[in-house]
C-alpha cells in the first residue's frame, strides 16, 4: 500500500477529531514516505507549528521510526547528531511524529502534529497512524 490522498485524508480527520476533543488548536501534517507533504490541517493554530508539524512528521518518515525515538538516537550520537538534525531542511525530534504503516509493517509515511504540548502531540498523531493501522 502507498499513502495516497484519500489515506493521508483518513489519517488527517481522524487526528483533526482527537485534536479539537482535546481542545488543542495544533496543525497536522501527514507526509508520504519520501517526506513530502500529502495533507496539512492548520487549526487556529499560529504560524510557527504549521512547520513544527511537517518536520515531525518528515523525520519520522525519514528514518522510519516516531520523532521521539530518533531524539533519544540523536542524543547518543553526540557532533554526529549535527548532521542528522539539519539534514535535509532540519528534522524536529521531539514527540509528535508517528510512522505510518501498511499492513504488511512497511513504512508508508508519517504523521506529525504541534501545538500541544509533546505528549499531546503525541497522542494527537497516534489517533491519526491508527485509522489506518
Amino acid at each position: 500500500m502507498e499513502l495516497n490522498y484519500k489515506a493521508a485524508e483518513k489519517v488527517l480527520n481522524a487526528a483533526k477529531e482527537k485534536a479539537l476533543s482535546m481542545n488543542i488548536p495544533g496543525s497536522i501534517a501527514v507526509v508520504d514516505a519520501g517526506g513530502h507533504l500529502v495533507a496539512l490541517a492548520r487549526l487556529d493554530s499560529v504560524y510557527g507549528v504549521i512547520d513544527f508539524a511537517v518536520k515531525k512528521a518528515k523525520t519520522a518518515a525519514m528514518f522510519g521510526v516516531n520523532s521521539d525515538v530518533m531524539g533519544s538516537i540523536i542524543s547518543e550520537a553526540g557532533f554526529h547528531g549535527y548532521g542528522m538534525l539539519n539534514s535535509n531542511e532540519g528534522l524536529l525530534t521531539i514527540a509528535g511524529g508517528v510512522v505510518l504503516k501498511d499492513a504488511e509493517g512497511k513504512t508508508i509515511g508519517a504523521i506529525g502534529s504541534s501545538g500541544g504540548t509533546p505528549e499531546q502531540d503525541k497522542e494527537i498523531a497516534e489517533a491519526g497512524a491508527h485509522a489506518i493501522a
